[in-house]
């Protein structure tokens, strides 16, 4: 959080508090770090400053809270029972997500891995949605019907410490947008999806997820700079 007092990226500044949505994954060898990964939810920004960068998303747009436990951030070792446990769900779910046929409903698919009471904060653009029937109307249903030719997952690391895991990929998966996504046209035209996910588990299953998606970067691959359209767009 800080004044958005200059101009970043063409986007106006205001003068006021700005929020600026990040996560990051580190690579450390002899304890010094050599390789970061880090993603940035500009759109988010960009909404808080008047400007909207993609027609109304299908779920809420929030400045994302961290997590309900407030236990997020874990200074001493963690017990290696919990890591794989919440490992093991972080692997099922990617492959739940994976096959995209299981022949249940999207709804008790998502109940394989899932609380009923889940949150899932996505990115601005796509918005943060409450409980297995709302994510699945707001998020992954529209996205399935999205896409198709999805490619398996691409990741570069899986980790998880404690109750808390992810994962990241330079890019996660590519797929081909044939039935409109966002609001935006189908393009018929593959794109990459670069994607960090963090996941809080609860019990057995998945209770909390933030996710990154650098959606400039996948909008630009089919031939729209959302930042340039942007620079001298008018304010809400």
């Amino acid at each position: 959080m800080g004044l958005f007092n200059n101009e970043w990226l063409g986007i106006a500044p205001t003068g006021k508090m700005a929020f600026l949505r990040y996560c990051e994954f580190n690579q450390v060898e002899n304890g010094k770090i050599i390789e970061t990964a880090m993603y940035f939810d500009i759109p988010h920004l960009m909404m808080q400053t008047g400007l909207q960068p993609f027609p109304p998303q299908t779920a809420a747009h929030l400045v994302q809270p961290g997590p309900m436990t407030h236990d997020g951030r874990m200074l001493g070792p963690q017990p290696a029972e919990e890591r794989e446990k919440t490992l093991g769900t972080i692997n099922a779910i990617i492959s739940d997500i994976g096959q995209w046929n299981s022949g249940l409903s999207l709804e008790d698919e998502l109940r394989w891995t899932w609380c009923e009471d889940m949150i899932w904060r996505g990115p601005a653009g796509i918005g943060a949605t409450y409980t297995i029937e709302r994510y699945a109307k707001q998020h992954s249903g529209p996205f399935r019907a999205g896409f198709t030719d999805r490619s398996k997952t691409k990741h570069i690391c899986r980790m998880a410490e404690g109750h808390y895991g992810g994962f990241f990929g330079l890019p996660n998966f590519t797929a081909r947008p044939t039935g409109g996504f966002m609001g935006m046209p189908a393009t018929d035209k593959a794109g990459e999806f670069r994607v960090i996910d963090i996941y809080r588990r609860e019990g057995d299953k998945l209770a909390e997820n933030w996710i990154f998606i650098d959606l400039l970067h996948f909008w630009n691959q089919q031939g729209v700079d959302i930042l340039a359209r942007m620079k001298y767009a008018p304010r809400a």
